[in-house]
């Protein structure tokens, strides 16, 4: 059992992961079509035990140009079948509407995973971030997204880890994460 410190209240979290569990990491896919199915490749082709998305999954919010072929609906088609591999966290964009379409919960602020005895934080990053996050022992792992802009870096002990942008890119190249025998790398999205 974990306790976490999430700012004046405290949650605890069972350990019940298997120690080699493959992991795709993907956030704001901000409703394309076009991306989404790039992702599902590489799902497909990668074959995962759990799919972590990170929020922004339908909307493109009010700050984004649409994406490449915008359409939710489509989206939501591509990600229902495999609800049972997905934990996701709500990012800026979700709204109550989302989880009334998603087959998986996409309401919570943030989740925690294990690998081992390594724990896995993962959230959007709007609220919680590189610089502001509940105390992790070292060695632990910060999933976030929101920036649009891959991060992989040992920050006081813990690793940072933003997989960019599945459809808006900031820096330049469409991406998702990959953590694989407790190693997580990026992996670079093709038109």
């Amino acid at each position: 059992m974990a306790l976490f410190d999430m700012g004046g209240f405290t949650i605890e979290i069972n350990r019940n992961e298997r120690d080699d569990m493959k992991r795709i990491i993907a956030s704001d896919i901000h409703g394309s079509g076009f991306w989404c199915r790039k992702l599902m490749e590489q799902i497909e082709h990668f074959n995962p035990d759990e799919i972590i998305l990170l929020g922004d999954i339908l909307y493109h919010g009010p700050r984004n140009d649409l994406p490449k072929q915008y359409n939710p609906k489509e989206v939501i088609a591509m990600l229902n079948p495999i609800a049972d591999k997905i934990v996701c966290c709500r990012g800026n964009c979700e709204a109550e509407v989302d989880q009334m379409v998603l087959d998986f919960d996409c309401m919570d602020t943030f989740g925690v995973l294990f690998d081992e005895d390594r724990e896995i934080l993962y959230t959007h990053g709007h609220i919680y971030n590189p610089e502001i996050h509940p105390d992790m022992p070292s060695g632990s792992i910060f999933l976030y997204g929101h920036t649009h802009v891959k991060q992989n870096e040992l920050i006081d002990g813990i690793q940072m880890f933003n997989p960019g942008s599945v459809s808006i890119p900031k820096d330049g190249s469409h991406s998702i994460g990959l953590y694989d025998d407790g190693n997580l790398s990026h992996i670079i999205l093709s038109e």
